[in-house]
């Protein structure tokens, strides 16, 4: 039989059809989710989702333990990865977003979702710099700092915005963004260089000061890596991508990478993509290697999943998964996901931790939830309350369903 591709129609027109229930056996699987499915270590979870949300830093974290076979090595593994091995970065990426990456990616997702934001941020950092000192600060003035404070960082290793004011006091120069407009207000020069740095990929977010919930993070110089023109780049982050997430529509994939429609079709074509129906009548792609069936778990699985979760957050369209009748409850007004609550490939409900440490949920949607799944949704809750331990965990984004449950 022959499959149509990313390009159209092939001499059958037949496609490959991916139901619900196949797609479900694929995260389960690929996305380490299944119990005969979890890793060893953080870096095959990372390498397993292509990107572990970093906006919210307990998200990681929690993310990885709920992936590995021993999650009670998950704090010290998953620091040894970013911070002694450097295995993983933590850097910004698509939709000029902070995620935490395998390294070996770093070149390739720095260039195929994130020169052209890079240019956008280095070119507003400038104009306002200027504009919002009346021409006080200049470019070459902001080029003389931004080489001074590099070099600095270079030499401690890694270090705060604190400690680089120390070393290079031009930093905590004050300019006016917004003058005149009502969002008028006073920025440092600090903040602004260090976030257009972190984009450009030239720095990384470095140990925090804290546990490892908190969020304020030390600043270290970004590892090497090679510069890759992004028609090279983008065609291996989607098959990355395709291989963990596929099948996916083409609205995922623009949402997911930030790219225009016409950058995800040309990249769908360059790595031979194949497209294959799904059951809601939509076309979905799989890489050219991937057509083969996947059998579900042996067992229906449980999970319980922070907010910002991979998975929870990995497509756009996800009615195949959460029904939208759950989403008031478990989403913010951004359209953030809280923390979920997991049964055999489909969110179920949500989950908090209370002031007491305890952690505690609640299932929003019963339908085939029985004894079987109360069961080993109550092992997970304590699985995770085992590694948690004393740490109190609030999430970023915080849901209407987390507030209530923390609360109570």
């Amino acid at each position: 039989m022959h499959f149509t591709g990313a390009g159209g129609g092939g001499v059958s027109g037949q496609r490959r059809h991916i139901g619900v229930a196949e797609r479900r056996a694929r995260f389960a699987r690929r996305q380490r989710l299944a119990p005969t499915a979890r890793a060893a270590r953080p870096e095959e979870v990372a390498d397993s989702l292509v990107a572990l949300h970093g906006t919210d830093p307990a998200t990681v974290y929690l993310a990885v333990g709920a992936r590995l076979a021993d999650a009670g090595k998950t704090v010290a593994e998953v620091e040894r990865a970013l911070y002694e091995d450097r295995t993983l970065v933590r850097m910004h990426g698509m939709r000029h977003t902070v995620f935490v990456f395998p390294t070996e990616l770093a070149a390739v997702v720095h260039a195929s979702t994130g020169l052209a934001i890079a240019a956008k941020a280095r070119a507003g950092l400038i104009k306002d710099v200027i504009t919002g000192s009346d021409g006080r600060l200049t470019e070459q003035w902001l080029t003389e700092v931004e080489a001074s404070a590099l070099a600095a960082l270079a030499r401690r290793g890694q270090a705060t915005v604190n400690e680089l004011t120390g070393d290079e006091p031009r930093l905590r120069e004050q300019f006016t963004y917004g003058a005149g407009k009502s969002y008028e207000s006073p920025q440092t020069v600090s903040s602004r260089l260090m976030r257009v740095l972190g984009v450009e990929g030239r720095v990384v977010r470095g140990r925090p000061l804290g546990s490892w919930t908190s969020s304020q993070f030390r600043w270290a110089v970004a590892p090497p890596h090679p510069e890759l023109p992004p028609a090279q780049a983008q065609p291996e982050l989607l098959r990355h991508w395709l291989v963990a997430c596929g099948p996916a529509t083409e609205a995922d994939l623009k949402w997911w990478t930030g790219w225009k429609v016409t950058d995800v079709r040309r990249t769908l074509a360059a790595i031979g993509a194949v497209a294959v129906s799904l059951d809601d009548g939509a076309t979905g792609y799989v890489a050219e290697e991937d057509l083969d069936p996947v059998p579900g778990p042996s067992a229906p699985w449980a999970a319980l999943l922070p907010g910002l979760d991979p998975t929870a957050m990995g497509w756009q369209e996800r009615d195949w998964y959460l029904a939208p009748s759950l989403r008031p409850a478990l989403f913010d007004r951004s359209g953030n996901v809280g923390p979920t609550v997991w049964w055999d490939g489909r969110v179920v409900g949500g989950w908090a931790q209370r002031a007491d440490g305890d952690i505690v949920w609640r299932l929003l949607d019963t339908e085939g939830v029985g004894r079987e799944a109360h069961t080993a949704l109550a092992a997970e809750a304590a699985r995770l309350q085992s590694w948690v331990g004393g740490t109190r965990i609030t999430p970023r984004f915080r849901t209407p369903l987390e507030r209530e449950l923390s609360s109570a």
